[in-house]
């Protein structure tokens, strides 16, 4: 039986509580998966009462869902849900939120969702603490940080000594709504499921691993974090690093929290080191400038508002890693970001090795390509399994076809990460949050090349929106032959086949 809850939102009035916690709490709450007495508190400055936040969230609502907005689900929601008036750095609002948890009908359990700017983590947190809402003697006190963990490793640890005066470990939920999509955790059966594909997972079979993740849109109106942030921190230290744990894994002894992210710890802990005179040969960053996107002219960066002038802030980041221990040693692993490219793509691309002897030597089927697993997560969420096969017809002529799998049937619906997320959290599942010693070991793997970068801001290499981003980048790669898998589509077009 589910724990009734009191979902306590700092910054509830924000993007994130308008686009994705409100509907994610609602579908929930459709679905039957909240217990009767659970409570949600949205807080926030706006001079609002809770009147006012049911018609909010209710347009808020009907700007996600659409036709998937039902009156009867709408109204029992809205009364789960009540407004509490405060300013963060007020002090009179400690005290005034801890009577008002403490008076109203709501649940003792308490989950705290900071909806907040990171500089604001250590100020909530110490203030829940010196009023006692932190206290866990009549029910659990539970914490959910978004990232971004620090903005270095220097940070992080400061932010870790700042929170963990007020909550022990198992308290803390550090949410990187990544690892909440289906398709992510999908990687983990895909590989652990199917006994076929674990004795071809390692260094004998996989000639290189590539993980990419490109936008099509620019900043938008997040130029002011972004600027301060760039591609490396948003998007390689947290997102793709996580991914890259998952494909390179060894399966853990259980599938509990903490021997999932044990083995996660081990891959991030047997990343080599990137030395600060061997940056450049392992990492490489771009921003893009003025181009087409969809037969539209956009800006460049530095054209785009709130970006400061000659910012040297990277829009595209990538990098090769590699995993020394026994299964993985020697396998390059790819890494690339980068916002206004060609396509909106996340993707997983595994490069197996050429057969070690070319039998058709001599026959048109001399140059045979290589083998790919492609696991799409987004807009795709699907596995292709590309190989080779005789072309029909008297001569030994081969092509490229492809077994496809979507990962969800006709009839089943997409759903989102944080459902699944805020429902661990009421849960107590910390499978899919990250613990303080991955957060730390990402940190390392990332951190001599934000160094190096903040000491050679000299001007970026430019490339055009709407393009997959610059050409020089191919310089990453071990062998001239290899190339960037940018969609699920085969790398020359010639084949046409069915995609996911």
């Amino acid at each position: 039986m589910r724990d009734d809850c009191t979902y306590v939102i700092f910054g509830a009035t924000g993007n994130l509580a308008r686009i994705k916690l409100i509907p994610a709490l609602y579908q929930l709450d459709a679905k039957g998966l909240l217990s009767a007495s659970t409570r949600i508190v949205a807080t926030g400055r706006r001079d609002w009462d809770t009147t006012r936040l049911h018609a909010e969230l209710e347009q808020w609502l009907s700007d996600k869902l659409a036709e998937r907005l039902d009156s009867s689900v709408l109204e029992r929601f809205k009364q789960r849900i009540s407004y509490f008036r405060g300013d963060l750095v007020d002090d009179a609002t400690w005290p005034a939120l801890h009577d008002f948890l403490n008076s109203a009908d709501l649940p003792r359990n308490i989950a705290y969702y900071m909806s907040i700017r990171p500089a604001e983590f250590s100020l909530v947190i110490a203030s829940l603490g010196r009023v006692g809402l932190l206290k866990q003697d009549d029910g659990w006190r539970r914490v959910v940080i978004e990232k971004p963990f620090g903005y270095d490793l220097e940070s992080a640890r400061s932010l870790q000594q700042a929170i963990t005066r007020h909550l022990d470990e198992e308290q803390i939920y550090r949410i990187d709504h990544y690892l909440g999509k289906g398709t992510v955790q999908n990687v983990l059966v895909f590989r652990f499921a199917n006994t076929m594909l674990e004795p071809l997972w390692n260094r004998n079979y996989i000639e290189h691993i590539q993980i990419t993740h490109s936008e099509s849109l620019g900043v938008g109106t997040r130029a002011a974090y972004y600027d301060g942030s760039g591609a490396m921190r948003d998007m390689i230290q947290s997102h793709l690093l996580q991914l890259l744990t998952l494909v390179a894994m060894e399966p853990p002894a259980y599938m509990d929290a903490e021997s999932l992210r044990d083995e996660k710890v081990k891959v991030l802990k047997s990343l080599r080191p990137i030395e600060p005179s061997a940056v450049d040969a392992h990492a490489y960053r771009a921003q893009y400038a003025s181009g087409h996107i969809d037969g539209t002219d956009v800006p460049g960066y530095l054209q785009e508002s709130g970006v400061p002038d000659g910012s040297t802030t990277e829009t595209y980041a990538a990098m090769k890693l590699y995993v020394d221990n026994w299964r993985w040693r020697g396998v390059p692993i790819y890494l690339r970001t980068g916002k206004r490219m060609a396509e909106r793509q996340s993707l997983i691309s595994i490069c197996f090795r050429h057969p070690p002897q070319q039998f058709f030597r001599g026959t048109s089927a001399s140059q045979l390509k290589q083998n790919w697993v492609l696991l799409g997560i987004q807009p795709q969420d699907c596995m292709r399994m590309e190989m080779t096969v005789k072309q029909p017809g008297l001569d030994m002529r081969t092509r490229q076809t492809s077994l496809d799998a979507s990962f969800r049937r006709g009839d089943e619906t997409r759903i989102d990460a944080y459902e699944e997320l805020l429902l661990d959290v009421i849960d107590g599942d910390r499978s899919l949050f990250l613990r303080y010693d991955e957060v730390e070991h990402a940190w390392r793997v990332v951190d001599p090349v934000i160094r190096h970068w903040a000491d050679t801001p000299g001007p970026l290499t430019q490339y055009a929106a709407g393009t997959w981003g610059p050409e020089e980048c191919r310089r990453l790669f071990e062998k001239p032959e290899q190339q960037w898998r940018h969609t699920l589509r085969p790398i020359d077009d010639s084949e046409k086949g069915s995609l996911c």
